[in-house]
């Protein structure tokens, strides 16, 4: 009996506990999707929304991404990137290559593509940021990367060698900005604007292969290379850079195009300390300088001398304060090798008070990029004398003539043979920077209808001009109505642009 009741019992208490067990688990799953569906909910409201119900104190897990993702986007991409890249193909080259020649270095006679080819993996946008800060446009931030497998082999001609490069390993890293300027009539859209941001910087790596051969045998290649596609994606693609494409007749393009905002003087005082590249005796140190580096002005060289006292004033454009910097090297001249670079520094214009005189000193590093940074060691110092004036309406107007003027005579100088490419500098003072300063001449024999001080001689340009400016960088390939703005300071070779040019300037 007390068996057969120990049994019942054992029952009873086993199916009790089930039932309850049961409801438990009842409860919590109606608290899971309760749950569920208040961050749904929560999920769908806009920062308005739960700033009335929340005021400012949000809940940690609550978060408002940038970006909008695109899964969707790169699902059709990666279907349309073998026709879009056999499409592309072609156009980029015929657009880049004329840039490789522009902005190849002076130790390169000639930089081509010998093969280029996107390859068959597409890009992969991580998301899309929409923006509405200026009536009449859409601005769109896209985060771009690209693990590619392009074929892309240069042909490099150096003065010591010839060889052809192929690039590997490409890797973009990337925010693109597209600004729409929108209008009435069908497409309702009158021109793109496509810039690279600079925060975050872009990031385009890659590794160079010699085929064939070796990259000893042209000392210092990837550098310059290296160089060489830095200056293209600072100098046009990277913001305050870009490029305009009009998508119609007679469109009006100024509010995206890249206007002058102010000139900045900036004496190079002296160095102190610099670091000895030379076995015997001492380095031959001389300043290049810029805030594009497409056009740089050059201090003259003082030989064997650590401490050098240059006292040189340049005068440069500005374009956007707020995000541009005058970059600063100080290198060793070198009669036989390329000329080593001893040091370099960096002067952001956003730190420098409008019309306020101001004493600088910079020290150098190796490098601006903190990864390639190898020796850790004293490069010496770089004192400065700047000063920023903000352009008035007037004098932007006349800047802006004076940078068409001043193109057209750097394109005709490279035509004639005077210069290898653009990247090449002037030897002798540069043009005008505002209102009231005249161009300068050259001593280019048959002249070229700008009035000079009669110094020059040969293919110098010299003069009393000060800074230096250009502008409206065209570059048509199949892009059609394609126009770069920006405006570029001017530069030479061997000589200095400055406000009080001297006797040894041309010839320096």
């Amino acid at each position: 009996m007390g068996l057969i009741s120990g049994m019942l019992m054992g029952v009873v208490v086993g199916v009790a506990i089930m039932a309850g067990w049961s409801r438990v688990m009842q409860q919590r799953s109606r608290k899971r999707v309760a749950k569920a569906a208040d961050i749904k909910a929560l999920g769908s409201l806009g920062r308005d929304d739960l700033k009335k119900l929340c005021g400012d104190n949000f809940p940690e897990w609550i978060s408002f991404p940038q970006y909008e993702q695109v899964k969707w986007l790169n699902k059709h991409l990666s279907k349309l990137w073998p026709f879009v890249s056999q499409a592309a193909t072609a156009v980029v080259k015929e657009s880049v290559e004329p840039l490789l020649d522009d902005y190849r270095p002076p130790g390169i006679k000639s930089l081509k593509f010998n093969k280029f080819s996107l390859g068959n993996v597409s890009p992969k946008i991580e998301g899309i940021r929409i923006q509405n800060l200026q009536p009449g446009q859409i601005i769109m931030d896209i985060d771009f990367r690209w693990g590619g497998d392009p074929s892309i082999i240069l042909a490099v001609d150096a003065r010591v060698a010839s060889l052809p490069i192929q690039l590997k390993d490409l890797q973009v890293f990337t925010v693109v900005r597209v600004v729409f300027q929108l209008s009435e009539e069908i497409p309702c859209i009158s021109a793109v604007l496509v810039a690279l941001l600079a925060e975050p910087e872009p990031k385009i790596q890659y590794t160079l292969k010699a085929v064939g051969g070796s990259l000893t045998a042209i000392p210092g290649l990837s550098d310059m290379i290296d160089d060489t596609v830095n200056s293209i994606v600072n100098d046009m693609l990277q913001w305050p850079h870009r490029i305009v494409v009009p998508l119609g007749v007679n469109v009006d393009t100024s509010e995206l195009e890249l206007k002058p905002e102010g000139r900045l003087s900036l004496t190079v005082v002296k160095a102190t300390s610099l670091k000895n590249k030379e076995m015997i005796g001492k380095s031959d140190p001389y300043v290049t300088l810029y805030v594009r580096p497409m056009f740089k002005v050059k201090t003259k060289v003082i030989g064997n001398n650590l401490n050098p006292e240059w006292n040189e004033t340049f005068e440069l454009i500005v374009e956007d304060k707020e995000t541009q910097s005058v970059i600063l090297e100080v290198y060793d001249e070198d009669n036989l090798q390329q000329d080593k670079r001893l040091g370099v520094a960096k002067l952001a214009v956003n730190n420098i008070q409008p019309e306020t005189p101001s004493e600088i000193t910079l020290k150098l590093m190796q490098s601006l990029d903190s990864l390639k940074i190898k020796d850790y060691g004293d490069r010496g110092s770089l004192h400065l004398k700047v000063t920023y004036h903000p352009f008035t309406k007037e004098e932007q107007l006349e800047a802006l003539e004076s940078e068409k003027r001043a193109i057209e005579e750097r394109k005709r100088l490279k035509e004639a043979g005077v210069i290898g490419s653009t990247m090449d500098a002037l030897g002798g003072a540069a043009s005008l920077v505002g209102s009231g300063v005249g161009f300068v001449g050259t001593g280019v024999a048959g002249g070229v209808g700008l009035v000079g001080s009669g110094l020059g001689a040969g293919a110098g340009l010299v003069g009393s001009g000060i800074g230096a400016v250009g502008s409206g960088l065209g570059k048509a390939g199949k892009f059609m109505g394609r126009t770069v703005t920006g405006h570029l300071g001017m530069s030479r070779k061997s000589g200095s642009s400055s406000t009080a040019p001297q006797p040894d300037q041309a010839s320096a």
